[in-house]
């Protein structure tokens, strides 16, 4: 990510999935707050995220859009919880960002398997690349 704009259009992604099941849970904000803190935003910008409306931006790179993908499906599971909601959200996110659906599904399987909901980031791109074939 180049941008600030980049940079806060993804956090507010993020954001705006994290509370589709009505609840924003303390996990999931301190992980939001990480992420925010990653992609060097501020305190003071970050609490300002929360009271802004997503405008969608087109991630160009296939890498950039496996890594959001990842990242909002971490979101998903640090609650500790998975809701109906945000399993079929995130397929529909995934199909937008125009990631192969199978590819998807697997990575969310993987990683309600594993016992932290975290794969090795290897895997992740193998999956991946497996559906380029």
């Amino acid at each position: 990510m180049n941008t600030q704009i980049e940079k806060k259009s993804l956090l507010l992604e993020m954001i705006a999935f994290s509370t589709i099941d009505g609840n924003l849970h303390k996990r999931e904000h301190e992980f939001l707050w990480i992420v925010a803190q990653e992609l060097n935003i501020d305190r003071t910008e970050f609490n300002d995220l929360f009271h802004q409306e997503i405008k969608p931006l087109v991630i160009r790179s296939e890498f950039q859009r496996i890594q959001q993908f990842y990242r909002l499906a971490l979101i998903m599971h640090c609650d500790g919880i998975l809701h109906a909601k945000e399993a079929k959200a995130i397929q529909q996110i995934a199909i937008e960002m125009g990631l192969n659906p199978n590819a998807t599904k697997r990575i969310l399987d993987l990683m309600k398997k594993a016992p932290n909901a975290i794969i090795d980031p290897k895997l992740l791109l193998k999956v991946f690349q497996e559906q380029h074939n």
